[in-house]
């Protein structure tokens, strides 16, 4: 079944796409959610979360692509609820987030409208775009799927700090790109 089906079933309210959806993203939403919790539990929750947040949501939203609409939601979900497991604790280094990494170049007072947040996808899509297949990959597994720097290394058979260089030299691309489109002063 394919997603505008999925996204069909949801819009008339089966409760057994629900299953269905289950069934196709499970191991997506859930290798992402390990990657940001390392905790089985709470990534299974999360998934559960995730579920929930589907029905909810289509309609009115109607994805096209519910795997990627599904997996933005599992990122958020997974990080609100490792803030919370943190929250009063005291944090390692190993446990800052990767998107605390870029938090710098964003802002720390977030998106204020969902244009903004939008403009800034699109400026960083084409970003992405426009440079290097192998540093593109990195980033990606770093700041979407949550790899560790270690698990980037042997994903590409690179030295850890060929991947911390270039996520490096990436993020300070990226900083460049938003300051000349006029996202950062």
């Amino acid at each position: 079944m394919n997603d505008a089906e999925l996204v069909e079933r949801l819009f008339g309210r089966d409760e057994g796409a629900i299953g269905d959806i289950r069934s196709l993203v499970k191991d997506y939403c859930l290798y992402i959610a390990r990657n940001i919790l390392s905790n089985e539990e709470d990534a299974e929750e999360c998934l559960n979360d995730v579920l929930l947040a589907a029905w909810n949501s289509i309609p009115p939203n109607k994805p096209e692509n519910l795997k990627a609409y599904l997996g933005k939601i599992m990122r958020e979900s997974a990080i609100d609820r490792l803030r919370k497991n943190k929250a009063g604790k005291r944090i390692s280094a190993g446990d800052v987030l990767p998107l605390d990494e870029l938090e710098f170049m964003i802002g720390t007072n977030g998106i204020q409208t969902n244009i903004e947040e939008a403009e800034l996808s699109d400026m960083i899509s084409a970003f992405l775009g426009s440079i290097r297949e192998s540093d593109r990959n990195i980033f990606i597994r770093r700041y979407w799927y949550y790899d560790s720097i270690e698990a980037v290394s042997k994903r590409y058979g690179y030295g850890k700090s060929k991947v911390a260089m270039s996520l490096k030299r990436t993020r300070d691309r990226l900083a460049s790109y938003l300051r000349k489109e006029g996202y950062l002063i």
